[in-house]
């Protein structure tokens, strides 16, 4: 071989391996991932990643085999609960089904649960379903700083003969069923957030089954709500955010009230102020005050004002403590067999876990609360407390064991308190 043809070959292999010693922590560095198709860094371009078909000939290499679009979570709990009240003493069997389903995307996430309970008490021996409970939450990123969110949510419930807060006088409580919707957008501009909100709820109470055998209708409590509201934070520091917060909303009821002999058709407007601390993962908390203003169309029913106090604690010490508080204020119709116009509730609650170890969880949780009804001389107050253990068999089995005690004052019913005892299984996914 001439000489000049083998010094051409040796210069363009040496400039070969310089261009490869380059070009090899630039391809080390690049993520493939992220390529569009025209580098070489696309791993479309791979060898043995796609041997045969086209890319684009079909989608299969979207989704990945053997992972479903939502993961799939279920329940099924047996409960026998032992009751000792002042209205006397029962025995009821549950059957506590229960499914979750969730997705997380890159930008969406869609959370379904629902849940059920089936009743049946030792006297009488029908089975009914004591409460019906589902919920969809749903959240997409627009972009980096802005989200989107949506829920909806059922619920059917009826309240135990017996239970504290119910009169003596009630054979079968009135079932309430409620149904709703809310959409939100949040957006973030430095270091304020602002979020606009908008729901809409549905409630249904049936007739009420008094032990002398008479019913009571109660379809004159059923009405529409419709809320919107207005929140704007600023992040003041990295851990403290200071808020305010504006809502209107709208009652509308069926019907006159058979009592008032008026439509109890009501605005409601609220304004209130608070700060949010958040210290990593451990603690959370948040306090707010503010005022609401409950006028109705009639004018002889004037307008009901009332303080709102608002509170949440979250601590999470380590993986095995668990431990929340809070303190709300509510102010809606006033419901079946309670009277007056408006209720207004003020509720604080208290609750902690303990993982002992992998298969042993301990739990205890307590709660207090106390009402006035405008336009009725009636008040409530009670409190109650409780304490649990979970014992795990295996990964999916768990025995259940609870006890709990609710003390019930109010005008219309007296006193009344009950002791509980419940003890299941549950099996799980």
């Amino acid at each position: 071989m001439p000489l000049r043809w083998r010094q051409t070959i040796g210069r363009a292999g040496a400039a070969a391996l310089c261009a490869l010693w380059l070009a090899v922590p630039a391809l080390a560095a690049s993520d493939h991932s992220l390529g569009d198709g025209s580098d070489a860094d696309n791993e479309r371009l791979l060898p043995d990643v796609y041997p045969t078909d086209p890319v684009l000939a079909n989608g299969d290499w979207l989704r990945e085999p053997y992972d479903p679009f939502f993961d799939v979570d279920w329940s099924v709990a047996l409960r026998g609960t032992y009751s000792k009240a002042t209205a006397g003493e029962r025995f009821d069997i549950r059957l506590v089904p229960s499914v979750g389903l969730e997705h997380i995307g890159a930008r969406s996430a869609i959370n379904f649960d629902g849940s059920a309970e089936i009743v049946r008490p030792s006297e009488s021996g029908n089975v009914d379903i004591g409460a019906l409970r589902l919920g969809l939450q749903t959240g997409y990123d627009l972009d980096s700083v802005t989200r989107l969110t949506g829920s909806g949510s059922l619920s059917l419930s009826k309240p135990v003969a017996g239970t504290p807060g119910l009169a003596s006088n009630i054979a079968i409580g009135p079932q309430t069923t409620s149904g709703g919707a809310d959409v939100g957008i949040t957006r973030q501009f430095g270091k304020f957030n602002i979020g606009v909100t908008g729901a809409a709820q549905r409630n249904v109470y049936g007739p009420t089954t008094l032990t002398d055998g008479r019913v009571t209708d109660n379809s004159e409590q059923n009405y529409w709500a419709l809320d919107a509201g207005l929140r704007v934070g600023f992040q003041a520091t990295p851990i403290f955010e200071v808020f305010g917060q504006a809502g209107l909303g709208r009652d509308i009821s069926d019907l006159p009230s058979s009592a008032l002999l008026v439509r109890t058709d009501a605005t409601d407007t609220s304004l209130e102020a608070g700060v949010t601390g958040r210290w990593n993962d451990i603690l959370e908390a948040t306090a707010s005050a503010g005022v609401s203003l409950r006028r109705f169309d009639a004018a002889s029913l004037g307008e009901v004002v009332t303080q709102l106090y608002d509170a949440q604690l979250s601590f999470t010490p380590d993986p095995t403590w668990r431990m929340t508080a809070g303190f709300t204020t509510t102010v809606a119709p006033p419901g079946p067999n309670a009277g007056g116009t408006t209720r207004v509730d003020y509720a604080a609650n208290a609750e902690i876990g303990y993982t002992v170890n992998s298969w042993l969880a301990l739990r205890a949780l307590a709660d207090w609360n106390t009402a006035r009804f405008e336009g009725s001389a009636n008040v409530e107050t009670g409190y109650g407390f409780g304490a649990g253990a979970d014992y795990k068999v295996n990964a999916h089995t768990a025995l259940t064991a609870d006890y709990g005690y609710d003390h019930s004052q109010s005008t219309a019913n007296g006193t009344q308190e009950a002791h509980r005892v419940t003890v299941g299984i549950t099996l799980s996914r």
